[in-house]
């Protein structure tokens, strides 16, 4: 299984546990209350065993007299009795109540900043960012950290602070009882220490290889339609059988022996056992004169108390260790990196109505290690055309969407009007500039939500004129429930419906400047057709005029343009005319391979 990974799984485990104390920093203050209340509640519960303690030994007098109790003496027993254990309950009712109260905070507060970061985020993470990731971290990984919120700051405290001073009630009592009641102990946590010794880092290999088993499932799912057209779906399912084996003998192998080894543990503090042992062993003690009657049922129900709270303290491990893994991946999504906004005044002074040139001014961006874009100055001018043309590879779709502000430059900027795009507010720069990808992405809306997405105003009379301009008004006439219909559930759409659809946005946004990213590139001669009969209608029909960068492989698809730009390997090598540019070796080339 290839290694998710650059760090250890115990250094991932460390890594979770500091990573969720520091997503419980806003509610810390709730926390400490709780844990205080949780306190009082533990100490408590001793309250009760003293009056029962007390209680025995009246009535035990009383039996041993032949006579009957003082009715008075046990009332009052029985009051204070249930007295202890109503406001101990209340207590610990109350802590919970603070705790799920800051779990729902807390959940808010996350996801609240998940969404902020998000929305702050590069575009370019999102095409290389699965949403299920997404989705993972707003909703499941805020979820799993609720038992170690909502629960584990009371139950712990309640489950160390209760058995300790019940077991210190118990040795002053009577010191032999107090030791009778944990004589089973130490053999249930040596067993538990061994089963525990690798927890954390197993836990977070399991996390690991699941998570590469999500992967591979999701990639077969994904590709299936295009394994089975070339009769490869026993390869393709390989790398899904081959991870799912792998953590099914990896979880054979870690619990296995685990679960061998918890029943001989929980077999020492199992009911059966701790009553024998209690109540034989106290037995005796009353016999010989080393222990008073009254004393033995008291200190066996303490016994029974303890492994209740080994139990919750156990259980409560595993949820900690969940919660951490929860938490790396949601601080992976808070430590996304952010594109400065610019407030919403500035840029306010342009004219969304009249194109202005744009600069792009040595201009260079890389994905990691990778170069794309090398030292490219390049200049449109308003209301002008720009073919940008290379080989696959070349950097020319990083290009546009450094203009569309997917990411910003490493160094260099571009510039409209004279102003770094990085000063534009969004709103001001998405009226100026909109864009048409070769991949359009239609949202699960209806077809009026997603013509006028960049447009929320706009009326059905120009939502129905953006259609027939972008030829696809007749098919949407055509459905039964036209501009209502819900895509992906009403109705699907060809990739050519699809790229047409995108392309009536555009025409509703009407920006001043368009990119164009070679949107005819997986569409068939019909489509295509119609697609570069609405591109030309876009392009072209605007008040004003509109400045187009439109990215080709082949020349042949961008004729009639003003200039013509050749990238190869992130470096502009040609700008001019077509005529200026004719006799470039590369321009030729891809001249050859449209003709050949």
């Amino acid at each position: 299984m290839p290694d998710s990974s650059d760090i250890t799984n115990k250094e991932k485990d460390k890594a979770g546990r500091v990573a969720f104390n520091d997503l419980l920093q806003p509610i810390s203050g709730r926390i400490m209350l709780a844990r205080i209340l949780a306190v009082m509640s533990a100490l408590l519960s001793v309250g009760p065993y003293i009056v029962l303690v007390q209680l025995s030994g009246t009535l035990l007098a009383a039996w041993r007299k032949d006579i009957s109790p003082d009715p008075n003496e046990v009332k009052s027993a029985v009051i204070l009795l249930l007295s202890l254990f109503l406001t101990r309950l209340c207590l610990y009712v109350v802590a919970l109540a603070v705790t799920h109260f800051a779990d729902i905070h807390l959940r808010r507060i996350l996801q609240d900043r998940i969404a902020k970061r998000i929305a702050r985020a590069p575009l370019s993470w999102f095409t290389k960012t699965n949403s299920g990731l997404v989705r993972k971290a707003v909703q499941d990984d805020t979820a799993d950290v609720h038992t170690v919120v909502a629960h584990a700051p009371v139950d712990n405290t309640v489950a160390i602070i209760s058995p300790i001073a019940l077991l210190i009630y118990a040795f002053y009592l009577n010191w032999i009882l107090g030791l009778i009641a944990i004589a089973t102990i130490p053999f249930y946590l040596g067993a538990m220490a061994y089963m525990m010794r690798d927890m954390g880092e197993k836990t977070a290999e399991m996390d690991t290889r699941l998570g590469y088993v999500s992967a591979t499932m999701v990639e077969f799912i994904t590709g299936i339609s295009v394994v089975k057209a070339f009769g490869r779906t026993g390869k393709a399912h390989e790398r899904y059988r081959c991870a799912s084996e792998e953590f099914h003998r990896f979880y054979l192998a870690w619990c296995g022996p685990l679960l061998r080894m918890s029943a001989l543990a929980y077999s020492a503090i199992s009911t059966s056992v701790l009553l024998l042992t209690n109540l034989g062993l106290g037995a005796l003690a009353v016999n010989y004169g080393y222990a008073r009657a009254t004393d033995v049922i008291p200190t066996a129900i303490i016994a029974l108390m303890i492994p209740q709270s080994i139990e919750v303290l156990a259980n409560m491990t595993w949820s900690i260790q969940m919660a951490g893994a929860a938490a790396l991946r949601i601080q992976k999504i808070l430590n996304i990196p952010q594109i400065s906004r610019a407030s919403d005044q500035r840029g306010g002074d342009h004219d969304t109505t009249v194109p202005e040139e744009v600069v792009f001014d040595h201009v260079s961006f890389s994905y990691g290690d990778n170069l794309a874009v090398d030292d490219v100055s390049l200049t449109l001018k308003p209301g002008s055309v720009t073919a940008l043309i290379g080989p696959s590879g070349g950097g020319k779709s990083t290009l546009a969407t450094l203009l569309a502000r997917f990411s910003d430059p490493d160094s260099g900027a571009i510039t409209i009007g004279g102003v770094d795009i990085r000063q534009w507010p969004d709103a001001q720069l998405y009226r100026y500039v909109s864009f048409v990808l070769q991949d359009p992405q239609i949202l699960r809306l209806s077809i009026r939500d997603n013509v006028r997405l960049g447009c929320p105003q706009a009326s059905d009379e120009a939502i129905w004129q953006a259609l027939r301009d972008a030829q696809i008004a007749d098919e949407i006439a055509a459905l039964p429930r036209g501009l209502d219909t819900v895509y992906g559930v009403d109705t699907h759409l060809s990739g050519g419906q699809c790229q047409r659809l995108s392309i009536a946005r555009a025409l509703l946004i009407d920006a001043p400047i368009l990119i164009l990213d070679e949107a005819t590139a997986f569409t068939d001669p019909e489509s295509e057709a119609l697609i570069q009969t609405a591109l030309t209608r876009l392009i072209k029909a605007r008040q004003g005029g509109r400045t187009v960068l439109a990215i080709a492989h082949r020349p042949a698809s961008v004729q009639g343009v003003d200039q013509v730009a050749i990238l190869e390997q992130g470096r502009l090598s040609a700008v001019g005319t077509p005529d200026e540019v004719n006799e470039h070796p590369l321009y030729a080339a891809l001249w050859e391979g449209t003709n050949a």
